[in-house]
């Protein structure tokens, strides 16, 4: 197996990123990244929802293009990714580097932060 291999495979879900840097019960936050085993990447990755869209998010998606007036790709693909922030429970942050836009599409529902 490669390097990258084995970094991969230590990503899976179920396998412990746990490190003397790590997340512990009394330490929540985030391992230090460390280019050379990966585990602050795998701990990010292991935070990341992964949402299917489906036929029935692609028209709420259409309908929050519609309310808000826009229009094309670009905003399509906003668009899709707001609807399905709105689905999550509150509170919700969204990092973004298009406040503006998401802003249009999300309302007052999601804490925007400029990124």
């Amino acid at each position: 197996m490669t390097r990258r291999g084995a970094r991969l495979a230590a990503c899976k879900p179920g396998t412990s990123l746990a490190s003397a840097s790590g997340p512990t019960a009394s330490n929540a936050s985030a391992p230090t990244p460390d280019r050379r085993d990966g585990a602050g990447h795998c701990w990010t990755l292991s935070r990341v929802k992964v949402e299917s869209v489906t036929e029935q998010a692609a028209k709420a998606s259409a309908e929050l293009l519609k309310q808000a007036g826009l229009h094309g790709h670009t905003y399509a693909v906003d668009a899709t990714v707001a609807e399905m922030t709105l689905r999550q429970p509150v509170p919700v942050a969204m990092l973004t580097s298009d406040v503006d836009g998401m802003a249009r599409l999300c309302g007052n529902r999601v804490r925007l932060i400029a990124v």
